[in-house]
């Protein structure tokens, strides 16, 4: 599974300004940047901005298609000795229903390994994994760590809802992802696997995500 807003994000990305919008959405979240991450020390003065991320994703696994909800991320980024710096903030993804495995709920983490500097292939990268739970189910059952790379979804173009504070609308897809089997999850593993067609192969799985950004200064 590439994803994660959690996509972005999981989902996540840093944007390049696109179409101006003249109305601001009834339905533009809030945006909270309680988990920036402040410069380091040595930052380039004026240069950093948080990026706050709120995103809703869906994963396709097969024929079996998980609506992922909100998933919220934060990074910051800027400059160090003139040249580009990131430091990743937090993914925060509340737990979804898995369609088909009755009582069973998944929850997206940040996997360690993030890249936000978009360019022309691809908007970004970032590794997270899905902790499952049920009753039944040992507490640290997890898929490994799944790498997304995504791209931008001609469909939802990046859009300008607002300047001040800057804020876009846009849309990411990744067709290539892959989704592991589980982990520690005890003797129901297996079943666990076999129910949601894991391991899945790339070029059998997508990810969607349509996600609202806004930036902060540092």
């Amino acid at each position: 599974m590439k994803l994660l807003a959690l996509g972005a994000a999981v989902a996540a990305l840093a944007i390049v300004p696109g179409t101006a919008s003249a109305d601001t959405p009834a339905d533009l979240p809030t945006f909270d940047f309680t988990d920036c991450p402040a410069p380091p020390p040595d930052a380039d003065p004026g240069t950093w901005r948080c990026e706050a991320f709120v995103s809703q994703g869906t994963l396709t696994i097969g024929d079996r298609e998980i609506p992922l909800g909100e998933m919220r991320l934060t990074f910051s980024e800027g400059q160090v000795g003139g040249r580009y710096a990131q430091i990743f903030g937090a993914l925060r993804h509340a737990p979804v229903r898995v369609p088909g495995l009755a009582g069973t709920t998944l929850q997206l983490h940040y996997g360690g390994y993030s890249d936000f500097q978009g360019n022309d292939e691809r908007r970004g990268e970032l590794d997270v994994y899905a902790s499952l739970h049920h009753p039944l189910l040992r507490k640290d059952c997890r898929t490994g760590v799944l790498h997304t790379v995504v791209h931008d979804d001609p469909a939802v173009p990046p859009t300008r809802i607002s300047q001040h504070p800057p804020t876009f609308h846009f849309g990411v897809f990744d067709r290539e992802l892959a989704v592991p089997a589980t982990q520690d999850c005890g003797p129901l593993g297996r079943l666990v696997d076999r129910r949601l067609g894991l391991p899945s192969p790339s070029g059998r799985n997508t990810f969607h995500q349509t996600t609202y950004v806004q930036y902060k200064q540092l």
